[in-house]
């Protein structure tokens, strides 16, 4: 398999010795950077991740930073991505077989090199289920396609769940609710 990994200097440990891993299992890995400890910023490693994995240039992607929350948050930003943050087992495969994620994302100040091992190939090798995860999967897409029109969101959430958008609004100045 074709894996595209990235990190910033907070992942660059686990990163380097994961891409060693991945090598060592007969994977090909598209390292993104960064190359050192030197202090860079997280978007844009993690979004070439994401986008390596939308364009096919990769199967699946690795983010990892301090925690990978921000690695997270910026690898699904890029549009056709589902990143997860998976610092166990649990998580790494219900990702996979529920949500059918093609980004990892992982915690380099707290998942241990074994653990992350563990945790990547659970990862690579959980197939999604589909079925009855197909119809959600769908619907990430579908409100990831509506991009910044929050008019154009709330408009296709109500299709799922009529009166979600009102609900969320909460009562307005005057309504006794």
């Amino acid at each position: 398999m074709r894996i595209a990994i990235g990190a910033d200097h907070a992942g660059y440990d686990l990163k380097s010795h994961l891409a060693t891993v991945l090598e060592n299992l007969d994977h090909t890995v598209l390292d993104l950077g960064t190359d050192d400890h030197e202090s860079v910023d997280y978007p844009a490693y993690c979004a070439a991740v994401g986008r390596a994995v939308v364009r096919g240039d990769a199967e699946r992607g690795i983010v990892m930073g301090g925690s990978g929350q921000g690695e997270q948050m910026a690898a699904n930003k890029v549009t056709g991505v589902r990143a997860a943050l998976c610092n166990d087992l649990y998580t790494a495969r219900m990702a996979r077989e529920h949500n059918d994620a093609n980004v990892l994302s992982l915690g380099g100040r707290i998942v241990a090199p074994a653990l992350a091992d563990e945790i990547v190939i659970c990862f690579l090798q959980t197939l999604y289920q589909g079925g009855r995860h197909q119809r959600r999967v769908d619907q990430l897409g579908e409100i990831g396609a509506h991009g910044l029109d929050g008019a154009s969101v709330d408009a296709y959430l109500e299709t799922l769940v009529p009166g979600i958008t009102a609900r969320a609004a909460g009562p307005r100045q005057g309504d006794p609710r």
